[in-house]
């Protein structure tokens, strides 16, 4: 594979992005393989776990963005970069390429790797991971990707929540970055295993969690954070490609 090859899970759309900032807002979606992470409640196994390196497809920027431009019809919007991580792979050139074409381009990554790419962005989402992904904060790497993306960029950050320990990691990252918006959104009720991709989700208990999240926001009067279910898991559940 050359420098700029890009391992590729899926590109798919026009659809809309379902979370943060962007939600409801007409997208691209160009998801990469490959993740330095293992959250245990991750609903997208086919872009992290290596029994699946066989359906990513390395891809050149040029290749991609062709694939971006016959999707859309060559009518310019916004192209969401999304993984498993994708600051793992050498996103930059095809930063620069759709850029010139007139797309938007916007990335979320849990913070663990910073690029100098980063300040390419219009839109960064930070999805550092709380406690219940299983995962251990590494306050300075995120540090760190908040400082690559500059002034430049539009970085947010967004917490999902699945328990009171979630909230007050939430909570804390909202105090450590109070310039930053804050989205929190409530955890799939039963994350899919391996086995179970196209799952459905139990919606009543997503709405449980939705409603107690609401509730702790605004009993302890936070009111900087924006609070979002996901919205393509309450059209589409988990199913791949939408």
């Amino acid at each position: 594979m050359t420098q700029n090859t890009i391992r590729v899970n899926e590109i798919f759309g026009p659809t809309i992005q379902g979370e943060g900032a962007l939600i409801g807002q007409p997208t691209v979606f160009v998801r990469t393989g490959g993740c330095d992470y293992r959250c245990s409640w991750c609903d997208t196994l086919h872009a992290v776990e290596s029994a699946y390196r066989d359906e990513w497809q390395p891809m050149t920027p040029e290749a991609i963005m062709m694939q971006v431009e016959i999707l859309t019809g060559g009518r310019p919007l916004t192209v969401s970069l999304s993984g498993g991580n994708p600051a793992i792979q050498p996103l930059g050139y095809l930063i620069e390429l759709g850029k010139n074409e007139g797309y938007r381009f916007a990335l979320e990554t849990q913070g663990s790797i910073a690029r100098d790419w980063f300040e390419k962005l219009d839109v960064m989402t930070l999805s550092p991971k709380p406690p219940s992904s299983g995962m251990d904060m590494d306050w300075q790497r995120l540090a760190d990707c908040v400082e690559a993306a500059g002034h430049k960029t539009k970085t947010v950050l967004k917490v999902v929540v699945f328990d009171d320990l979630d909230y007050v990691f939430a909570r804390d990252v909202a105090s450590r970055y109070p310039e930053l918006q804050l989205f929190l959104q409530p955890g799939n009720h039963t994350p899919p295993s391996p086995e179970e991709e196209n799952s459905t989700i139990d919606m009543a208990g997503v709405m449980d969690r939705m409603r107690w999240l609401v509730d702790k926001v605004t009993s302890d009067q936070l009111y900087s954070a924006t609070v979002l279910p996901q919205l393509h898991t309450l059209i589409w559940g988990n199913l791949r490609g939408v």
